[in-house]
C-alpha cells in the first residue's frame, strides 16, 4: 500500500466514529494507484436517512478533535449519499438502497482493501 500512515490513522478514526453510530458494512479502499485526487475510499451504509446523517456527523465530529476538517460535505440534504472530501480520503455515506445501486465495491475491486481494525459495538437483543 502507498497510502501515508497519517492518512491510514484518519480513516481509521472515521470508520470507528461510523461504527459507533451504528453503520453498516464498513469498508476501506486504497485507491491510490487508479485515482490522483486521494487515497483512499472509506464507504458505510445506514437503513434510513437520519441514520446516515448522524453517522456523518460522528464522523466529522472524531475528525474535528484532532482538527482534521473536510474540504467538502455534499449530499447532506437528502442524507441519501453523503459524501465527505479530506483530500486524502473520502468518505462516503450511503443509504442502504443507495449503496445496492451503486456498489461502489464492484467499482473498486481491483484496489486492496484496508484493514479497519474497528470495534464493532455489541448486538442488542431483540425482546
Amino acid at each position: 500500500m502507498t497510502v501515508p500512515d497519517s492518512v491510514l490513522q484518519h480513516v481509521r478514526i472515521a470508520a470507528q466514529a461510523a461504527a459507533d453510530k451504528l453503520a453498516d458494512d464498513i469498508v476501506a479502499f486504497d485507491v491510490s494507484q487508479h485515482l490522483a485526487i486521494t487515497d483512499v475510499f472509506l464507504i458505510a451504509s445506514a437503513g434510513n436517512e437520519r441514520q446516515v446523517g448522524a453517522i456523518v456527523d460522528g464522523i466529522e465530529e472524531a475528525l474535528l478533535k484532532i482538527k482534521v476538517k473536510p474540504l467538502r460535505r455534499e449530499g447532506d440534504r437528502e442524507n441519501r449519499w453523503v459524501l465527505l472530501d479530506y483530500v486524502d480520503f473520502v468518505v462516503h455515506v450511503q443509504h442502504s438502497e443507495e449503496r445496492t445501486l451503486y456498489s461502489l465495491e464492484r467499482l473498486w475491486k481491483d484496489c486492496p482493501a484496508i484493514h479497519l481494525d474497528i470495534d464493532l459495538p455489541a448486538p442488542v437483543d431483540a425482546q
